[in-house]
């Protein structure tokens, strides 16, 4: 059965069942379907464009439109409301659509009807969805095929503009499967979720991981860490999915004790590395154990990750049944199992190419043939390890890779290290240009609350616990390091910094 058809089927089956809790409050399987109707039939009437724009927080809203898109044959494209004007807009006019759905309080986040490009219609659904009236008849859903783009996610521009990343049912579909599988999820499980639905793994894990299922998912729009806790007290979730600072920011509740997170079936951090400082305080502090995952937006996302059967100490987990992942060197032959190289990815959670973009998607892909077999490979720029059991371990990422005196040096390496120092809350280290050496480290440190900077107590901690020519040339603090909104560390931004 389809996505679209599974979700619908779940709302016929059992529409008294809780599908959505969020700030609104709670509505069922069944208010969930009469409500996409009602987004159908609002979206045909605004737009006859292909693209429909989503300007919306963390919440059931999302989820709404979206089905409401289907049904309306429309493609959504979530947006990310944390990028700054430009970019915001660039997407906007980018992706062909001529409207956009929101709520005044979204609008007035980011900044007002004048950050939207003019020509672009608004349309507030406190005030449209009324308009709509009641439903003459219920549809047969459409019949969307594999091949038919499903939604256009646009990357965070870590690396110049944001690009439009489509993907398919059969990505979305073929990634939903796999990874509920992988978490031996059922229909009876609490989903709570805290990541936005413009990113990759909080629209497919977050989102269509609970619908499809038919399970409950509690949503809040802010990440407050204290209201988070709260939320796990009376909703008692079984899964949890979150980035590495999020879970940090969870350790500050001073009143959070382990018997608050005592339902957790499985507590996952993806979307940036996971500084083995938080696994260790998660698991002191709380009693959780944190299991990492890896994935990228164009692989839909998930490509691996770990439970409690099945996990490897400084691995990310083992890839999902229907990926293929193939490690490489840089001449682009295949290494054996635990030799470092560039991960390759193939399955049919991997995107075509992105939009409008047929250059760069040419330079992501390459063909290769593994045992026998010619696949499509897409080039993920991430630098790591598979060993013979299907364990992935990233290592680094190959744009950001510095050659010190003709040496590789990655810079997660130095940044483990610098997180695990006493006083460091967070690192990002970038390469600056040396006469004598190519390259060499620079650290920029973000301190944890209280903690004054001592600049020779870390450059010995690094001493004591990296090569020699690892250890950063200068270790510069800052009071905040730049981010993307997952809380990905921008060593972009960090370069454009001046010197000491």
């Amino acid at each position: 059965m389809t996505l679209l058809r599974q979700i619908l089927w779940n709302a016929a089956k059992h529409p008294f069942r809780t599908a959505v809790v969020d700030d609104r409050g709670a509505r069922s399987y069944g208010a969930c379907l009469i409500a996409s109707m009602m987004f159908s039939r609002l979206i045909e009437r605004e737009t006859g464009k292909d693209t429909i724009g989503i300007l919306l927080p963390t919440s059931g809203g999302t989820p709404l439109a979206m089905l409401g898109a289907w049904l309306a044959y429309r493609v959504p494209v979530p947006l990310n409301f944390l990028l700054g004007k430009d970019e915001l807009q660039y997407v906007i006019l980018h992706s062909g659509m001529d409207t956009i759905l929101t709520v005044q309080a979204m609008l007035d986040f980011i900044g007002g009807r004048d950050v939207i490009p003019p020509g672009i219609k608004v349309v507030l659904l406190e005030e449209a969805l009324p308009k709509i009236g009641k439903l003459s008849s219920l549809r047969l859903p459409p019949k969307h095929a594999p091949d038919d783009t499903a939604v256009i996610l646009y990357t965070s521009g870590t690396s110049g503009r944001p690009k439009g990343v489509p993907l398919s049912f059969g990505n979305l579909e073929s990634n939903v499967t796999a990874g509920i599988e992988r978490g031996a999820f059922t229909r009876h499980e609490v989903f709570l979720g805290v990541l936005p639905q413009f990113h990759s793994f909080g629209l497919t894990a977050g989102t269509l991981f609970p619908l499809v299922l038919g399970a409950k998912v509690v949503y809040s729009a802010r990440f407050v860490p204290k209201k988070i806790v709260e939320l796990f007290r009376l909703h008692r979730p079984t899964v949890f999915m979150a980035v590495p600072s999020m879970f940090g920011a969870l350790m500050t509740v001073k009143d959070a004790a382990p018997d608050d997170f005592s339902s957790l079936k499985l507590c996952i951090s993806g979307g940036e590395p996971l500084p083995q400082a938080t696994r260790a305080e998660m698991k002191s502090r709380l009693g959780v154990q944190l299991m990492e995952g890896y994935g990228l937006t164009e692989t839909s996302p998930v490509v691996s990750w770990s439970s409690p059967t099945m996990f490897k100490d400084g691995c990310v987990g083992k890839v999902l049944s229907n990926v293929k992942v193939v490690v490489v060197s840089d001449e682009g032959a295949p290494l054996a199992p635990g030799e470092a190289g560039e991960i390759l990815i193939s399955g049919p959670n991997v995107f075509a190419g992105y939009f409008l973009d047929p250059e760069t998607t040419a330079s992501v892909f390459t063909e290769l043939t593994v045992d026998g077999e010619r696949r499509r490979y897409f080039r993920t720029g991430d630098i790591g390890t598979l060993d013979p059991d299907g364990f992935l371990a990233i290592t680094g990422r190959k744009k950001e890779m510095l050659i010190v005196g003709g040496l590789n040096v990655f810079p997660r390496g130095i940044e483990e290290v610098l997180n695990n120092h006493p006083s460091v809350k967070d690192s990002g280290v970038v390469g600056r240009i040396d006469g004598v050496r190519g390259e060499v480290p620079v650290a920029y440190v973000e301190l944890k609350e209280g903690c004054p900077f001592d600049e020779a107590s870390i450059r010995a901690y690094c001493r004591e616990h990296l090569a020699g020519y690892k250890v950063p040339r200068e270790i510069i603090a800052l009071p905040e390091l730049p981010r993307t909104p997952t809380g990905k560390v921008l060593r972009r931004k960090l370069k454009e910094l001046p010197p000491k």
